[in-house]
Formats: C-alpha cells, structure tokens, sequence
C-alpha cells in the first residue's frame, strides 16, 4: 500500500488520534484512520476504507486493516489482516489472537496482500494522493 504510505507521511506518519477523510469525486470517500486496539502481533494498526450510502446506513467498499511495522527502521511496511465489504456481506479475518494464540490463515492472507496491491493501484490511479495533498 505504497499510496496509503505517501499520504500518511504527507500527514506527518502515524499517531493514536490518526484520522484522514479523503473525497475525491467522482470516487467513494476514503477514510484512514488509527484503530483503538493494536493488530494480531500487537504492532500499530489502520483501518482504510471506502464508505458509501444505502438506506441511510454507512457501507463499506471494502474496508481493510493493516499493522504497521517498521523493523529495521528503513521504511515502514503494511501488514493486511482484516477485510470486510459490507455490500456482499463479507468479514474476513486472516491474521488474530484469540486468549493465548496466533491464529493465522495463510490462504486467506494471501487473498487479503492480493487484494490490497490491486487497490493501492487503483487508489494512485484515481488520483488519491493528489486529491490529499490539494485537501491540505
């Protein structure tokens, strides 16, 4: 998710109280924002998400979280474990803790980095780093 990278270093990177809402018309809102509780390896973690409307309810298309890390301290990496798009009725996890275990699905995660390399071209193509830095 290089894209969601620029615009969080565009922000002055990562805090607690994180929370970014870009429009980008004719593009649903996308809305970055820090989550209160940390990922599965208890790093810093993101929820991205498109929002859009039905029936006055909020929907999300999609929405994904991503630990932060940044291990040898060269440059920061994003780590999937959560989707969910409210308009097909999907919730997935594939990386969690429960009480005393690290659950991982690697299928699934390899599903969710998948997804998340399409979107971050789909977010540089329209143009969402752009539309923040004119937001600033």
């Amino acid at each position: 998710m290089k894209t969601i990278l620029q615009i969080l270093a565009a922000a002055g990177g990562f805090r607690r109280d994180l929370y970014l809402r870009i429009e980008n018309p004719p593009y649903m809102r996308l809305v970055i924002e820090a989550t209160p509780e940390p990922g599965p390896l208890g790093a810093p973690a993101i929820s991205i998400a498109h929002y859009g409307e039905q029936n006055g309810d909020l929907m999300r298309d999609p929405e994904m979280c991503f630990e932060l890390t940044n291990p040898l301290r060269l440059s920061w990496t994003m780590t999937p474990y959560y989707f969910r798009n409210d308009y097909l009725g999907v919730e997935q996890l594939s990386r969690t803790r429960d009480a005393q275990n690290y659950i991982f699905y690697p299928d699934l995660f390899h599903q969710h980095e998948s997804f998340a390399r399409t979107w971050d071209r789909n977010l540089r193509a329209q143009g969402f780093l752009e539309a923040f830095e004119r937001s600033r």
